[in-house]
This record gives structure tokens, sequence and C-alpha cells, in this order.
């Protein structure tokens, strides 16, 4: 039974760590967005090259939800394994485009579209890569420790966050501020390059999963495609389940240091550290919060998750922005941190199980890379425009708010899918 345990405990860490770099590679442009704006999109007005950062780091997005449908067939059809390996390589494709594209200095507005292309695969990569990850671990997971199993998803993200956070702080401590607007913000970039060989011998000897190993017949592509069109309304709903995880995700982590910077007046360091503490709280909330799911239900910690989001976003954000310090921008966050973590441990485990076994991965994949389109990526091009056009610094806690509302009506009109959940938890969600 211990080898079990001890062979599972190594196949969660194989099938992680390239979500981890996945999500490293998107938290280090975000950290990095006024360096790479100054490099790839330089201009008179600081808004306006802000903005064009974040639209090229949320273009991404946009090109998620085609992975999810070109990639997540491939994984239903052949098999978890072999599609995690090729988002891997997807994923090294568009993360060393970015890393060693000259800047706009260089060579003119080649420079842009090369890093929006990069970032366009990236996107196709991810759109996929995060439910395939999702479906994996549910599948390995012992009965009635699925939420928790499906939690480490979520934990090698915010494991991410963490080191890049580390590494963010620690090159900005390094280097002058003249050298990180030139080169410094490529460091942490080539970094995750580095790594990327060791995570193909991962992924490689990663085993399938009994349970798509032991199915005698798996749909084509084409039969994927048809029963993915028939279940729109389940996607839908999973679109705005997974709304509020996308949204808050992305404001307490990669919006945290150009708030704090630009909005807060705080220093760089500051924000990366509270950025990083939120890390810290989510890495080791999440796995909590699934394991509460498996005993107490899924629907109750998602909803009073969501409620909490409604009534505590825009009054915590609103005193942060009337008394700005590191220590209030810190305390909020990891107020935000708790709510997050809470919903996020319970969600992940949720729409996989919601989602019929033939279009799991593809399934699950398109209502999380659409949410991602429209709530996570976008997220801080989103509040940097609010905050632009009302004048008021504290509406994104309003955005979080609104969001949170989407997810109830989700989570209100979602319709679980008992035969699968007795297996799971033996209780009503």
């Amino acid at each position: 039974m211990q080898a079990i345990h001890q062979s599972k405990i190594w196949r969660i860490f194989q099938v992680a760590s390239g979500n981890f770099l996945e999500s490293y590679d998107v938290v280090i442009f975000a950290y990095f967005a006024p360096s790479i704006g100054r490099a790839y999109f330089p201009s008179e007005s600081e808004f306006a090259t802000m903005m064009a950062t974040f639209m090229t780091f949320g273009v991404a997005y946009l090109s998620r939800p085609l992975g999810a449908i070109l990639l997540g067939p491939y994984i239903d059809h052949y098999g978890r394994r072999r599609g995690l390996i090729l988002t891997l390589g997807l994923m090294a494709i568009g993360t060393l485009a970015i890393s060693v594209v000259p800047g706009f200095r260089t060579i003119g507005y080649v420079a842009p579209i090369l890093v929006v292309c990069g970032r366009l695969v990236q996107g196709l990569s991810a759109g996929v890569e995060f439910g395939g990850v999702s479906v994996y671990l549910a599948e390995i997971a012992t009965v009635g420790h699925r939420g928790f199993f499906v939690s480490f998803q979520s934990a090698s993200v915010q494991a991410a966050v963490i080191v890049s956070a580390l590494f963010a702080m620690a090159v900005n401590r390094l280097l002058p501020p003249e050298t990180m607007t030139d080169w410094g913000w490529r460091v942490p970039l080539w970094i995750g390059c580095a790594i990327i060989p060791l995570l193909f011998l991962l992924r490689r000897s990663l085993q399938e999963t009994e349970e798509f190993a032991a199915r005698t017949r798996h749909p084509s592509i084409g039969e994927i495609w048809r029963s993915l069109l028939g279940s729109w309304r389940l996607v839908l709903t999973g679109v705005c389940l997974v709304s509020l995880s996308n949204a808050s995700f992305y404001m307490i982590t990669t919006y945290t240091p150009t708030f704090g910077k630009s909005v807060l007046h705080l220093r760089e360091g500051d924000a990366l550290l509270v950025t990083c503490c939120v890390g810290l709280s989510n890495l080791l909330l999440v796995p909590l919060a699934g394991a509460l799911s498996d005993r107490y239900g899924r629907r109750l910690v998602l909803l009073l998750s969501a409620v909490a989001m409604v009534l505590l976003a825009y009054p915590a954000m609103t005193f942060l922005v009337g008394a700005p310090s590191f220590g209030h921008l810190l305390a909020i966050d990891l107020g935000l941190s708790l709510i997050y973590s809470a919903y996020n441990g319970a969600l992940i485990v949720f729409v996989t199980e919601i989602m019929p076994f033939e279009v799991r991965t593809a399934g699950f994949s398109l209502a999380y890379s659409v949410s991602q389109a429209l709530f996570g990526g976008f997220t801080p091009l989103i509040c940097t425009w609010l905050i632009h056009a009302t004048g008021d610094k504290a509406v994104p806690g309003a955005w979080l708010s609104i969001v949170a509302l989407l997810a109830m009506a989700g989570l209100f009109f979602c319709r679980q899918r008992q035969e699968s959940l007795d297996l799971v938890t033996g209780l009503s969600v």
C-alpha cells in the first residue's frame, strides 16, 4: 500500500511539473509587464504602453479555446499521457520565442508581432494543459479523496507564483533599473527555458491513467466534437463557474505588482513580496479546501466562497486605496486569497465531475479556457481600463463581486451527475 501511495505522489509531481512551467511563464510575463511594454510597445503615454502590454498578455487567452477544441479531443481519444507531452512541446516553443525576441528598437514592428505569436502558441498549449492535468489527477485519485488530488493542479500554479515572485525580487534587487529595462526582465524567462528538458524527461515516463487504459473503446475525434457540441449547456455552466476562480487569481497574483506600483505607488519589491505571500497562502489553502469539499460537498464550499466574494471584495479594496501601505495590501490580498483558495479547491474537481467521460478533457478545457479568455487573462486589462474610465481605484473589487454573482448563477443552474458524485464522496454537492 505504501508503494502505491508513493507511486501516486510521484505521478502527481510528474504531471504537475509541466503545469508549473505553464503558470510560471504566464506570471513572469505579468510581473514584468512595464519592462516588457517599454521593450516592445514604446509610447509617450504610459497608459497606452500598459494597455498594449496587457492586450498582448491577454491575447493568448483568445487562442486557449481553440487549443481546447483542437487538442482536447486529441487527449480524450489518444490518451492523457500523449496529450500532456504535446502540450509541453507547444509550451516550450512559445516560451523560447518570447525569451529571445529582440526589442522594438532593434527589429521594429517585427518584435511585437513575434511576441504576440509566441503568446498565441502558449495559449494553444495552456488551452488544454490545465484540463489535461486536472483530468489526469481526477482519474488517478483514491476513492473519497478526488478533491484533494485534483487540488494539486492549482497547487502547482501557486508554486509557480511563489517561485516567479522570488526570481522577480532577486533580479530587481541584483540588477540596476536600467539593466532591468534593457534585458534583466528576460532572466527569469531564460531560467524557465533551462528546465524544459527536465520536464520532458518527467512527462515521457508518465504512466497512462488506469481509468482511460481500462476502456476498450475510445470515441473518434469527430465523435468527441459532436458530443462536445451537444454538451454546450454544460460547457457554458462550466464557464460561469470557473469565472470567479480565474478573475480572482489574476487579480491577486498577476495584477498585484502593477496595481501596487502604479495605483498605490508602493515599491515594486513590496508588491512582489505580497504576491509571493499570496502564492504561499494559496499553496497551503487550496489542498485543504479540496479535502473539505471531499468531506462536506463541493456545492457548499463553492456557494459560501462566492457569497463572501460578493460581500467583501469592493469594501476591502475601498479600504486599501484609502490607506495604501504594504501591510494593508498584504492583509487584503491574503483575505482575498482565502476566498479564492476555498472556491478553487472545490471548483476544479467539481468541473471534472460534471463532464461526461468521453469529452472530459475537451469539455473541461473548453469551459476553463473560455472563462480564462473572458475573465482571466484580460482581468489586468479590464481593471486598468476601469480605473482609468471611472477614476475609482477600488473598482477592481467591484469587478470581482460581479464575476462572483455570475459564478453563483452557474452553480444554481448546474446539475451534477449524481452517479459520478456517488463514487467520489457519497454526498450531495
